[in-house]
């Protein structure tokens, strides 16, 4: 129901019908724009979570420009969603949270099959489970893997080191449940854009989070992987280490003054200095948490370099992809990367070009 309602209410707001789509969005955006300067405000467009699907650069305000871009954006997803078959099983809970669910599509085998998680992109505050590529899709299936695309708690609902959990525990019950929904349970491995890309490394580097002892089977169960895939992805949640091996975040990029501390949840600066906040930053490092003993890491990136433009230009810049490459290789990791711009530079579908990676490091041999 609230999907739906957030659909309806993404195309109130972006009606448009081929020739007419500048036309219909720009006039519904001067209805919407009270005092006339030429952006929206959240007070103007009083539905948070449209909004940050809106505001593209996350700035805090909504341009004409971006109010086309996504009535264009939009009209594509709409067209993939109508491309995706329909899941095997579908809003299956793995957790206690409403958004703790997931689609599975399940490929054709008597025996037990490799699976592909998806994570989606929205800035851990929007996004959907729907949002997986169908080209990532239909490849996966058509070479014998099954495929799980996941939703989580947003930042309004929990801190970004309990959403991590959230993927964490996904891979927990498909793997206590890999019987039922014949997955071979030895091999898992996850993608996503943006966000999902952040969280997909996360799986990958992160140390096993099974705890043997738990009364919960599922919560007994590995959290690691056997590879990733991340598009447009971050190097790290530590945000403080961001600022020194990324770029620092100008503060007319940041949506408050106190941004960065409902990030975490903190509730002051001084939660940065205490050992539990210090523990909460380890918690949220890739890179700090990337060690010998993790999978194969696929990496690319579609932006340019060079000092960051905007938000959305850091949030996605390319030295993510390249501080991460730095550290998997000093430590040993099997790490594939591309980079616009240069030789590496990806040519075809980045989806697709994801899901083969994983395909090979499931040891998919098709025929």
């Amino acid at each position: 129901m609230k999907k739906r309602l957030t659909a309806l209410l993404v195309c109130v707001l972006l009606v448009f019908t081929g020739a007419t789509l500048l036309c219909q969005v720009g006039d519904r955006f001067k209805q919407l724009d009270k005092n006339g300067d030429g952006v929206l405000t959240p007070d103007e467009l009083n539905r948070p979570r449209l909004f940050a699907r809106l505001d593209a650069n996350s700035d805090g305000k909504i341009t004409p420009e971006e109010a086309q871009k996504a009535a264009a954006r939009l009209s594509r997803q709409t067209r993939g969603r109508a491309d995706l078959p329909k899941p095997d099983e579908s809003n299956v809970k793995y957790g206690p949270h409403e958004r703790n669910v997931f689609d599975l599509w399940k490929a054709k085998s008597d025996k037990p099959t490799p699976l592909i998680v998806f994570i989606h992109g929205g800035g851990f505050v929007g996004g959907d489970k729907s949002h997986i590529p169908p080209s990532a899709l239909k490849r996966a299936l058509e070479a014998g893997a099954s495929v799980m695309s996941i939703n989580y708690r947003f930042l309004q609902h929990a801190p970004i080191q309990d959403i991590l959990r959230d993927a964490a525990r996904a891979i927990q019950f498909i793997r206590a449940n890999a019987e039922k929904y014949n997955i071979d349970p030895k091999r898992i491995a996850c993608f996503g854009s943006s966000a999902g890309a952040g969280t997909s490394l996360w799986l990958a580097v992160h140390p096993d989070l099974a705890d043997p002892n738990s009364s919960d089977p599922v919560a007994r169960q590995s959290t690691r992987i056997s590879a990733c895939a991340c598009l447009n992805g971050q190097a790290t949640y530590d945000l403080l280490e961001w600022q020194n091996v990324i770029y620092p975040f100008k503060p007319e990029w940041m949506k408050s003054p106190t941004e960065d501390l409902g990030f975490y949840h903190f509730k002051s600066r001084a939660d940065y200095d205490t050992e539990e906040g210090r523990k909460v930053l380890d918690e949220c490092s890739m890179l700090r948490l990337l060690s010998s003993d993790d999978p194969p890491i696929f990496m690319s990136c579609t932006l340019t370099g060079g000092d960051p433009k905007d938000r959305n230009h850091l949030l996605h810049h390319p030295k993510h992809v390249e501080v991460v490459k730095q550290k998997a290789e000093s430590v040993g990791v099997k790490f594939e990367g591309h980079l616009a711009g240069d030789k590496t530079a990806l040519k075809g579908d980045p989806a697709v070009a994801a899901v083969e990676f994983l395909l090979k490091h499931l040891g998919v041999n098709e025929k």
